[in-house]
């Protein structure tokens, strides 16, 4: 049986807590900039900022091809939830995409599996892509033992998303090694390849489009080595500087 065709390359960009208003319609506007190149018929491109500008974002890029992401969203639509956000209203406020489930939320508010799935089940029924971020929290130094613990541990990660979306709903999942995030280095590429391709066996069969990022420290020169195992780069720090940014959509769209 031949192999099937890989879903369309995406790159995209959060710029989580690191910038105030000004800046984060002056990042907008410089993305929107890059719009229509060359890659632009071969990827997808996103970016999440914060969500008090959400709405201010989505009127900059309305002209273009480029997604706008929410960096997180409630699992229920409406109700007595005081400070949370409806992924209803993001999706009236023009996102497209919701990040769940990152190793920060994670770490620092107890989010769990459980709610990161909840939360990717409510996107999905509001017609918002679920990027549901995973990944590993220790790193074995002896590579075989590091690939097989990094797989056992995200397998229920990944398992729990699939089960609670349609099966025919969009889903983006960003494998991010949590000891990766803000090193200096990303992962070992061997790494990072043998197990987002263990990680693509458990959606196979959906009818659904799936895609898989890598994100943890990722920059100009990484895509390449792991292109054999992920549709696509999600970046952090490094890409807020838009000419960072310009040079890894480069590689990955003429890649």
């Amino acid at each position: 049986m031949p192999p099937l065709p890989r879903p369309r390359r995406i790159v995209g960009v959060s710029l989580k807590m690191y910038f105030d208003l000004q800046s984060t319609l002056s990042y907008v506007r410089g993305m929107l900039q890059l719009d229509g190149d060359a890659w632009n018929a071969r990827i997808d491109l996103f970016v999440i900022p914060d969500f008090v500008t959400l709405m201010a974002s989505a009127d900059i890029l309305q002209p273009s091809s480029i997604m706008l992401g929410a960096q997180d969203a409630f699992w229920e639509d409406k109700g007595p939830y005081t400070g949370e956000v409806s992924p209803l209203v993001v999706r009236q406020a023009g996102a497209k995409i919701v990040e769940l489930g990152h190793a920060e939320r994670r770490a620092m508010f107890g989010e769990t599996d459980e709610i990161a799935a909840k939360k990717a089940g409510a996107a999905a029924r509001n017609g918002l892509i679920p990027l549901v971020c995973i990944g590993e929290r220790t790193h074995h130094s002896i590579a075989s033992a590091a690939v097989g613990a990094a797989i056992q541990e995200c397998t229920p990660q990944v398992n729990s998303v699939l089960a609670a979306v349609p099966d025919d709903a969009e889903v983006i999942l960003a494998y991010e090694p949590v000891w990766a995030i803000g090193a200096a280095q990303p992962a070992d590429p061997d790494h990072v390849v043998n197990v987002t391709k263990e990680l693509r066996k458990l959606a196979a069969g959906r009818s659904g489009v799936t895609r898989i990022l890598y994100g943890g420290s990722a920059g100009p020169g990484t895509f390449a080595k792991i292109a054999e195992g992920v549709d696509g780069l999600f970046l952090g720090r490094f890409a807020h500087d838009i000419h960072n940014l310009k040079k890894v959509i480069e590689e990955v769209g003429g890649a």
